[in-house]
């Protein structure tokens, strides 16, 4: 029998910080490796759980630790990777899909940490920092006649110093059909276009006799209004002309739904979709809790996944799911876990990252960071680096305060390797 003991997995490779090739640690190489990646998404579509998920329950099993709780891990179509058996579906999608399971957060209060996650900055008394859609959008051009920027099922953070453009477009529920869209009831096709050409007219003669430039963004926000509700391209929020078969894959739940939206409006060119899924604050019955988020999560996550990568999307799609904070490894007396800064994961594929794999980890418990810790502002360095953003650029604010797009951080390149 031939012996193997001798071989090593890329995984093993990189944990051997010890091990160097002329003075750089094989972990930088590979990591520097990435570094002439090129940019890849032009997409990009958030799951933001609000209320901070469990990384233990979810991304980071601990079996056999007494902080495991009521879940086993399973194994993925990733050799190696086990996630929380919330995610069965998933499970088998984890080759396209990447973990990072070493983010070392600071914020443990819901509203303080939100704005961290969201932003890369910590919120401070004189100023909003624009959240990391805004920024994508800001930089990037739209090459679609839907707004660049959509929000479903929840609000996305304001643009603040960005400006309007940069604001991300409300659907409060995937599939239901926006009244602002469409001209008012009792109002026809033909008269509701006599009243835009009548509106335009008297619009251009104010603006003749003004130079305020407020009137010029005024008519720049009618023109793209209009166009929107001309567009063909709207059909990628009528979800009622999606197959059943289709539907009943995603789930006919609100997060179901949002999921299908997002993919379908990637597909129409949308530059950043953000989804939103509260519940995850789970002080108290945390395991039945994380069973229902499984049961709604997983079979949405995974078409989406999979439909992404038949299509080819995936490759310019960046998929990320962020939450606040981890939950405490330590389960408390009302069966449920409490917040959890100190380390916590994500979960992120498309765009260009590298399927099957994990970068960093937590201790034993799961309560502290173990090997190669990822601050926030890294995560939004990242998402900048695969959509060949320069993290580092400054705008001016409008009282001339220069601001970067992301607080510091530097891109997880070993994503990329």
């Amino acid at each position: 029998m031939a012996c193997n003991d001798y071989k090593l997995s890329r995984r093993a490779m990189m944990g051997a910080t010890s091990a160097s090739i002329l003075g750089f640690s094989i972990r930088d190489l590979l990591a520097y490796s990435g570094a002439d990646h090129e940019a890849k998404a032009e997409h990009v579509i958030l799951f933001w759980n609000g209320g901070g998920m469990s990384h233990i329950d979810t991304w980071d099993p601990k079996p056999g630790r007494p902080t495991q709780g009521e879940f086993n891990p399973i194994n993925t179509s990733a050799p190696g990777i086990q996630i929380s058996e919330i995610f069965p579906k998933l499970s088998k999608q984890m080759h396209n899909a990447a973990l990072i399971r070493s983010i070392a957060g600071t914020q443990g209060a819901h509203g303080r940490a939100s704005y961290n996650l969201q932003t890369s900055y910590l919120p401070g008394p004189n100023l909003r920092h624009p959240g990391v859609g805004s920024v994508v959008v800001h930089e990037l051009e739209n090459n679609s006649d839907l707004p660049p920027y959509i929000t479903i099922s929840g609000q996305a953070p304001r643009a603040s110093y960005l400006g309007q453009k940069c604001e991300a477009y409300y659907v409060a529920a995937p599939g239901e059909k926006d009244p602002y869209l469409a001209f008012p009831s009792g109002i026809s096709q033909v008269r509701g276009d006599r009243r835009l050409e009548q509106l335009a007219k008297f619009n251009q003669r104010f603006l003749d006799k003004k130079s305020d430039t407020r009137l010029t963004s005024t008519q720049t926000s009618i023109e793209d209004a209009v166009r929107l509700m001309r567009s063909p391209a709207l059909e990628a929020f009528e979800l009622d002309k999606v197959g059943s078969k289709t539907l009943e894959r995603y789930g006919d739940t609100n997060f179901g739904r949002g999921a299908l939206m997002a993919k379908r409006l990637v597909e129409k060119g949308v530059r950043f979709v953000q989804v939103n899924r509260g519940g995850f604050d789970t002080h108290g019955n945390n395991f039945p809790a994380m069973s229902n988020h499984g049961e709604v999560m997983d079979p949405a996550l995974a078409s989406l996944m999979e439909d992404l990568s038949e299509s080819g999307m995936l490759e310019k799609t960046m998929v990320i799911m962020l939450s606040e904070f981890g939950r405490t490894p330590r389960i408390n007396d009302n069966a449920g876990r409490d917040h959890w800064a100190s380390v916590f994961s994500c979960f992120m594929a498309g765009g260009g990252i590298q399927g099957g794999q994990v970068i960093g980890s937590s201790d034993e418990d799961g309560a502290m960071p173990n090997d190669r810790p990822v601050q926030v502002a890294d995560i939004h360095a990242t998402l900048c680096h695969a959509m060949g953003i320069d993290h580092e650029k400054e705008v001016m604010t409008p009282l001339l305060r220069p601001m970067k797009l992301v607080d510091s951080g530097a891109p997880v390149m070993e994503l990329f390797s």
